[in-house]
């Protein structure tokens, strides 16, 4: 069982940045695709970025690259998502999740275990 806590988000301008942070409570990450999806008011969730077990495994839905950079750091048990030129549109709740059994980890039907979400809000 994997218990997965989110933080960083915030409220903030457009073209600023922020990055979530995602630490895991029990067995150690490295086995571990760890994700990022997003949910918008009115949307369902999507994909945002993830990273692989597998090194150099690393994934983006196409309006986030260049401007996200996902990483994890096995030995504190961690994931991160810088997010820089945040535009409105980029406002929602995010998630981190985790799977053990999908390398890309795109869907979310891919993922088991799930964090509460961070809220992010980008105003104009």
């Amino acid at each position: 069982q994997v218990h997965l806590v989110e933080s960083g988000g915030g409220s903030v301008q457009a073209g600023a940045s922020l990055r979530l942070s995602c630490v895991g409570e029990g067995p150690a990450f490295r086995g571990y695709t760890l994700g990022w999806f997003r949910q918008a008011p009115g949307k369902g969730r999507e994909f945002v970025a993830s990273i692989s077990w597998i090194a150099g495994g690393i994934y983006y839905e196409d309006s986030v690259k260049g401007r996200f950079t996902i990483s994890r750091d096995n030995f504190v048990n961690t994931a991160y998502l810088q997010m820089n030129s945040l535009k409105p549109e980029d406002t929602a709740v995010y998630y981190c999740a985790a799977t053990a059994v999908s390398e890309k980890g795109i869907y979310e039907s891919d993922y088991n275990y799930w964090g509460q979400g961070t809220q992010v809000t980008v105003s104009s």
